[in-house]
C-alpha cells in the first residue's frame, strides 16, 4: 500500500513542519526579548531625560548664587581676583598634598541643605 518512498516524504515533510514551527517559536522569543529591551532602553532614555532636567534646575545661577551666599563661610568662598587666574605651567609646579578626600568628606558631611535656604525637590534626587 505505501511505497518505501511515499514512507520517506512523509518523514522528510514532518520534519519540515517541525523545522518550520521550531524556527517560528525561536523568533517569536526573539522578538518578546527585543521588545522587552526596547522598553529597558526607553526607560533609561526617560531616566536620563529626568536627570537632565534635574541637572539644569539645580544649577540655575540664581539658585547657585543663593547657596554660594547661605555657605560662603563653610566652604571659604570669594570672589575671585584677577591674580588668581595662572596658566597651565604655573599648575604643574604646584606639589598636590596627599590623598585627602575622605578628610574633606568626613569634614563636608555635617553639611546637610537648609530647607529654608533651598527648598529645590527634584524628580532624579531620591
Amino acid at each position: 500500500m505505501f511505497r518505501t518512498s511515499d514512507v520517506i516524504l512523509i518523514a522528510v515533510m514532518l520534519s519540515a513542519a517541525a523545522f518550520t514551527y521550531k524556527t517560528k517559536h525561536d523568533a517569536e522569543a526573539m522578538m518578546d526579548r527585543i521588545g522587552e529591551l526596547e522598553t529597558k532602553v526607553q526607560l533609561e532614555k526617560d531616566t536620563i531625560d529626568v536627570l537632565k532636567a534635574d541637572w539644569s534646575l539645580l544649577t540655575q545661577p540664581g539658585r547657585m548664587q543663593t547657596l554660594a551666599r547661605s555657605y560662603e563661610s563653610e566652604l571659604g568662598l570669594g570672589i575671585l581676583q584677577p591674580q588668581q587666574i595662572v596658566g597651565y605651567d604655573a599648575l604643574r609646579s604646584i606639589p598636590f598634598p596627599e590623598d585627602n578626600v575622605g578628610d574633606l568628606i568626613a569634614e563636608i558631611g555635617g553639611l546637610q541643605p537648609d530647607p529654608k535656604t533651598d527648598p529645590t525637590v527634584t524628580g532624579g534626587v531620591r
